[in-house]
């Protein structure tokens, strides 16, 4: 099967949404598939083709929402390089400039799209409206996304049940929806796969000693990810025990602010930021570490807490629709809904190291379900359902216009 990713963001840029496209182009390979990527350029303003990775980069605009760019809505020279990779299928995993692209390109074409519902956009507007017209803007939001979804997209994907419900219930979406959680390389994560001297190197590199106990913070540094809950709370379990350690790891538009925060705090020594961190030394970072934490209400998924689970890392959470598939409480980790309950949870795995190990074991047991072999696998049955329905609609086409001819000559 020739199959076309569509998406306004891909590597180099570092995010769950390029995790999960990395993801699946390179299990769709392992398969036999050709996958092509349509993205924007990040780092220049012009065209790119990488024949070898079948990655074509087309010229984007910044747009103020931490590194994505947009993309025209339909950029012409682009057209004869897709063209001639006859694609079999489109599935796009943005709504915007790409997205648009993928739906008018698949549209002229005649090519089955499938479209991802990958983000929360009403949880992001307050980046371009600055704080006016909430209210209107997320309507506008709720239209455009419903537009895009239903009127040009076969067949739709979301990764948990509480995207389903926000489409069925919410927006009334009445095509098919499948909910398919989406996967990582879970291996990648695996103790046995580490190289112990950099993970002992990364411990002297960021201040980390054998006593110390560390909690993980991974994603972007922004309002809607609720950081400011893990530092305000570092500051009470440090009180307790001050070898407990926060650490961030990640970049975004509040970077700096809660940097401040964290010295307002008397924090220096207990909160580690890193900032960005390459795709491929991300593993490391699960593993000098002993539990995630995430204080996040706006994920549709959270591939983070899979990658941590898969490093066999603890994963403690806010209460959760999103987080609530693939976590279950007192098993393989923990959810909060307070401060307090927060706090005591970490402090609890702490003083409890066979509780935290008997956590950690089954955390690892939870991850491999999410392979990235298997959602390659959910999502090739959509392909192949996109692709028939497709088939359908062109034979139901020809049909109409054999008897609007034969009408219109009976006249």
């Amino acid at each position: 099967m020739r199959i076309g990713i569509f998406s306004e963001t891909y590597t180099p840029y570092i995010s769950g949404l390029v995790t999960s496209e990395v993801m699946l182009k390179n299990a769709l390979e392992k398969q036999g598939h050709e996958v092509y990527v349509v993205t924007a350029n990040l780092e220049s303003f012009k065209y790119e083709y990488d024949e070898k990775e079948r990655i074509l980069k087309i010229p984007g605009l910044p747009t103020g929402i931490y590194d994505s760019r947009l993309t025209s809505i339909y950029p012409v020279k682009a057209v004869n390089k897709i063209k001639s990779w006859n694609l079999d299928v489109i599935h796009s995993q943005t709504e915007f400039a790409i997205g648009t692209f993928a739906r008018l390109f698949a549209k002229q074409y005649n090519i089955p799209l499938v479209h991802t519902y990958h983000t929360l956009y009403e949880d992001y507007v307050h980046y371009i409206t600055k704080g006016y017209f909430k209210k209107s803007s997320k309507k506008i939001v709720e239209y455009l996304t419903k537009f895009y979804c239903e009127t040009t997209a076969t067949e739709l994907i979301v990764p948990t049940n509480k995207i389903y419900k926000l489409f069925t219930e919410k927006y009334k979406f009445e095509k098919n929806i499948h909910i398919i959680p989406t996967g990582i390389e879970t291996e990648r994560f695996y103790k046995e796969n580490q190289d112990e001297k950099e993970i002992v190197n990364l411990k002297k590199t960021l201040g980390i000693s054998k006593k110390d106990f560390v909690i993980l913070f991974v994603g972007r540094l922004a309002e809607e990810k609720n950081v400011e809950f893990l530092i305000h709370s570092e500051k009470e379990i440090s009180k307790k025990y001050p070898n407990i350690k926060l650490l961030i790891v990640g970049d975004g538009p509040d970077k700096e602010k809660y940097e401040n925060y964290s010295k307002e705090l008397g924090l220096e020594e207990n909160v580690i930021f890193t900032g960005k961190v390459a795709w491929g030394d991300m593993p490391y970072y699960y593993h000098v570490s002993n539990v995630f934490a995430t204080a996040s209400k706006t994920e549709t998924q959270g591939l983070t807490i899979i990658e941590a689970m898969a490093a066999n890392v603890v994963p403690v959470c806010m209460r959760d629709e999103a987080f609530q598939s693939m976590i279950t409480e007192d098993l393989n980790g923990l959810f909060f809904t307070t401060e307090e309950e927060y706090q005591k949870e970490i402090i609890q795995l702490y003083e409890n190291k066979n509780e935290l190990r008997r956590y950690d074991k089954q955390a690892r047991i939870q991850a491999e379900h999410y392979s990235s072999k298997n959602y390659a696998d959910r999502v090739l049955e959509v392909y192949e359902r996109a692709i028939k329905e497709k088939e359908e609609e062109n034979r139901f086409g020809i049909i109409s216009k054999i008897i609007k001819t034969i009408k219109e000559k009976l006249k």
